[in-house]
């Protein structure tokens, strides 16, 4: 919305607009809702009307990537819930297309009966073509990284927010939760710890997948 005066706009109208760009060093993508809003999801979600892609496990994993960059990015606060109904606070966030590049991803079993900790560990995109994946949306606790986006909005009612994926938005946000949205994103030194995933499309160039005893994660 332009609220320049006639005068000043004809002044500027040829002026070039400045491109806007954010670059954090670390990036805390969650922002907690306020508690009668956590209520408010909670309850729908008891009541059926909010539904969520999947009920969480109760284990973490691990993302790591040497890069991503992305197209359509948007972020806001929610609570996801276990098979037992116990509440995840969350930081969801959605890119519409994304490239990774060096993914790693593990899982961590701690204390299996007689034989200890396990490790799943999965790679991808490490020999020159990047893993690719489309209405990639990740539901993290914590991300770190050397962060850039282009034409940043924070603070955007999450109901509103249209730069994501299809629908991710109107579709997934909650009103008057905070969200934060940009055409891009790119991140180096990618670490993030999250509870869920889905992508509309997931190709993992040079896939590589072991499962063995001891402590082996991505970070």
């Amino acid at each position: 919305m332009d609220s320049t005066s006639p005068s000043a706009a004809d002044e500027t109208s040829t002026q070039a607009v400045p491109e806007s760009h954010t670059s954090w060093k670390r990036l805390a993508l969650f922002a907690a809702p306020a508690g009668v809003a956590v209520g408010a999801i909670l309850l729908g979600m008891a009541n059926g009307a909010l539904a969520a892609s999947f009920s969480i496990s109760s284990q973490q994993f691990k993302i790591a990537a040497d890069e991503m960059s992305g197209e359509g990015f948007a972020q806001f606060g929610w609570i996801d819930a276990t098979v037992r109904d116990e509440a995840v606070p969350v930081a969801v966030a959605g890119i519409r297309e994304a490239e990774i590049h060096s993914l790693c991803q593990s899982v961590l079993t701690t204390e299996f009966p007689v034989v200890g900790n396990i490790s799943l560990m999965l790679t991808a995109g490490d020999a020159g073509t990047p893993v690719e994946a489309s209405d990639l949306v990740i539901d993290m606790e914590q991300m770190d990284g050397n962060a850039e986006f282009e034409s940043m909005e924070i603070g955007r009612d999450a109901s509103t927010l249209d730069k994501g994926p299809d629908g991710f938005g109107s579709g997934q946000g909650h009103t008057d939760l905070f969200g934060m949205q940009s055409d891009t994103i790119h991140v180096e030194d990618l670490e993030q710890t999250a509870w869920g995933a889905t992508a509309g499309m997931f190709r993992l160039n040079n896939l590589s997948l072991g499962v063995g005893l001891g402590d082996d994660e991505c970070f």
